[in-house]
C-alpha cells in the first residue's frame, strides 16, 4: 500500500511539473531564418508564431515566390528548433524515471 502512495504522490509530482514547462514553453521563444537571414520567424517553444521579420531587398517584383518559399522555410526552422527545446526540457524532467523504451510524455 505505500509503493501505491508512493507512486501516486510521483504522478501527482510529475504532473505539476509538466504543468509548470508547458506554461515556460509560452514564454520561451526561439527564431528560425532563411534567405541567410532575410527572413526571421520568432515562435514560442509550443509553435505559436509571434512574429516576422522580412527583409526589404525581398520586395521586388516577380519574386513573390522566393518570399513565399523563404517565409515557409523560416518556419520550418524555428519549428524544429522549438521541438529541440521541448525535448530538451522534457529529459531533464523525466531523468531517472524508469520510463518504457518509446514512451514520451506528456502523453
Amino acid at each position: 500500500m505505500r509503493d501505491m502512495l508512493g507512486l501516486m504522490k510521483q504522478a501527482q509530482a510529475m504532473q505539476e511539473k509538466i504543468q509548470e514547462m508547458q506554461a515556460e514553453m509560452d514564454r520561451v521563444t526561439v527564431e528560425g531564418q532563411s534567405g541567410g537571414g532575410m527572413v526571421r520567424m520568432t515562435l514560442t517553444a509550443k509553435g505559436k508564431m509571434v512574429g516576422v521579420v522580412i527583409d526589404d531587398q525581398l520586395f521586388k517584383p516577380g519574386e513573390k515566390e522566393i518570399l513565399e518559399d523563404l517565409i515557409v522555410t523560416a518556419h520550418e526552422d524555428a519549428r524544429r528548433q522549438a521541438e529541440r527545446v521541448m525535448e530538451e526540457k522534457m529529459k531533464g524532467m523525466t531523468s531517472g524515471l524508469a520510463l518504457p523504451p518509446g514512451m514520451k510524455l506528456p502523453f
